[in-house]
């Protein structure tokens, strides 16, 4: 991708809310992660929020958001959203989801409605980074507008 910011749904949407936020294209690599985006951004990576398609053992599905130096422990997280188990979705069942492929996914603007949860300590930072629907392009965003569009329930889920 060049740095040609995109049309997407998810600027969009905060355009739409008045939702203050700065855009962010970037070289997109396959499989570079939140590490690529936060050395191309110049941010800590702990400030890039991964989101995450998974579901539980009735395959319903749910978002979770995350550091991007930090993993989620599916068990912790199962625990603190009271179901027995959690793995990650297939990409194609994220993306069928979502409407968004894989490595371009955002919490904002998904096709089906799924309950989102958020690593507690991502709401004590002052500004994340969090992908804004395409590959190779984040927005950044407070922590309190993402509250204010997504309602999340905030959880402990990193690895211990």
């Amino acid at each position: 991708m060049s740095n040609k910011i995109p049309s997407t749904p998810v600027n969009r949407l905060l355009k739409s809310r008045g939702v203050a936020f700065t855009e962010h294209p970037y070289a997109y690599v396959d499989h570079g992660g939140t590490r690529v985006s936060a050395e191309a951004l110049g941010v800590p990576e702990h400030q890039v929020i991964k989101t995450l398609i998974m579901q539980d053992e009735h395959a319903h599905p749910l978002v979770i958001l995350m550091h991007g130096d930090r993993e989620v422990s599916v068990k912790n997280l199962a625990r603190a959203i009271g179901v027995k188990h959690v793995e990650p979705c297939k990409p194609e069942v994220a993306e069928r989801h979502t409407a968004y492929r894989v490595g371009g996914t955002s919490p904002f603007g998904t096709r089906k409605k799924m309950p989102v949860y958020v690593e507690r300590s991502i709401l004590e930072l002052e500004k994340i980074y969090i992908n804004g629907g395409s590959r190779g392009y984040l927005v950044g965003i407070s922590p309190a507008d993402l509250v204010a569009l997504l309602e999340p329930v905030p959880v402990d889920a990193a690895t211990d």
